[in-house]
């Protein structure tokens, strides 16, 4: 009896702090948010296997885990740890059976890893990457054509270094290596708009220019080798104060969207399921890390972004209430996935949690 009653404790003190939590986030009406998977420090970005299998990378601490849906409950199971001593690996991708994890000098590949999830294999070195640990961390993921895309952030705040501040994309073996976008300071995410293909990418502007300035952006690549300006414009209109009179804005492609200074948007997706109402789909989601750098806290919130003709006509918040009156702060938005059910995953690195926000009207 004793340990029923205990029992029953736990489950009502758990479900207790997590109304407690969901009551905190702010959704527009009919949706849900729930902590899927809490516990996984610094959880960055995910991906999910061709068996449901969500694998997680960090960027500090320096592991990669994964965890498994056993009952289709929404819940994950405590992570299985993959491997350790890495070095920023942020970036990861799933592709054809294989784990593709891009760490700060190379990217490497981890054969059938689903059928080795408690045995897992030695990494395969496909390519190296430079070494600057400056924005050093990677974005990784497969194009609809079936090539590896990376993003290689610029050593520096501000600084125009050759082979820096790109975006590239390779073969699944790291050969044929070729330049797919140029003069993006720091993307640490993208993905492609469903009709068109065309690549959607997050970039992080520079710092240092005040609290407004400049804006941080999302970009749209229409053709391979587009120029998005750093270091020498910003935003589309603001010329750089150290680089800006070597080139003007007109050379440049600007932004499909001008957010916040300083929110930091890191993932994106555009949302392909059929769980939300259709006013959503195929409408492009933001996760606003938040600023670091801003005497009033910005972002750490979720926004979404409605595209007609490659258009953004609107830009608003989704999910909201990380960042508290007063300015403390509960959460950290990185990385967003879209589930087979149509639920979307919100991987948080503040707080060490995966959070799942459905739609039930």
């Amino acid at each position: 009896m004793k340990l029923i009653v205990l029992l029953f404790l736990s489950l009502l003190l758990g479900g207790y702090q997590l109304s407690c939590f969901a009551a905190e986030i702010t959704l527009p009406k009919g949706f849900q948010i729930a902590i899927a998977l809490d516990g996984v420090a610094d959880a960055r970005s995910l991906a999910l296997g061709d068996q449901g299998t969500l694998f997680i990378a960090t960027r500090r601490a320096g592991k990669l885990y994964a965890a498994r849906d056993e009952d289709g409950d929404g819940l994950y199971s405590p992570p299985l740890l993959l491997a350790e001593g890495l070095r920023m690996p942020n970036g990861i991708a799933f592709y054809q059976g294989a784990l593709f994890v891009a760490e700060n000098h190379r990217i490497s590949r981890y054969d059938q890893i689903e059928g080795r999830l408690s045995d897992p294999p030695a990494a395969v070195e496909i390519t190296r990457l430079p070494t600057e640990k400056h924005h050093g961390w990677r974005y990784l993921a497969f194009g609809p054509d079936g090539l590896l895309y990376l993003s290689i952030g610029a050593p520096c705040n501000i600084c125009d270094q050759p082979g820096y501040g790109t975006i590239i994309r390779m073969r699944p073996d790291g050969s044929d290596r070729e330049l797919f976008a140029q003069g993006v300071r720091n993307s640490v995410g993208f993905d492609w708009e469903p009709g068109t293909g065309d690549l959607w990418f997050s970039d992080n502007g520079r710092d240092w220019l005040g609290d407004d300035l400049p804006p941080d952006e999302i970009n749209r690549v229409t053709q391979a080798g587009q120029h998005f300006g750093y270091p020498f414009c910003h935003a589309g209109y603001l010329a750089d104060p150290e680089f800006g009179f070597q080139r003007p804005c007109s050379d440049f492609k600007p932004p499909a969207l001008k957010l916040g200074a300083h929110v930091a948007p890191l993932g994106v997706r555009f949302y392909n399921g059929k769980q939300f109402p259709p006013e959503y789909r195929g409408q492009l989601f933001v996760a606003e890390h938040g600023s670091w750098n801003r005497s009033e806290p910005a972002g750490y919130r979720i926004g979404v972004a409605k595209i007609a003709g490659g258009v953004v006509k609107t830009y608003q918040s989704f999910a909201s209430g990380w960042l508290k009156s007063g300015g403390g702060v509960s959460g950290r938005p990185v990385d967003l996935l879209v589930l087979p059910d149509g639920a979307l995953l919100v991987s948080d690195d503040h707080a060490g949690r995966i959070y799942r926000i459905s739609y039930n009207p």
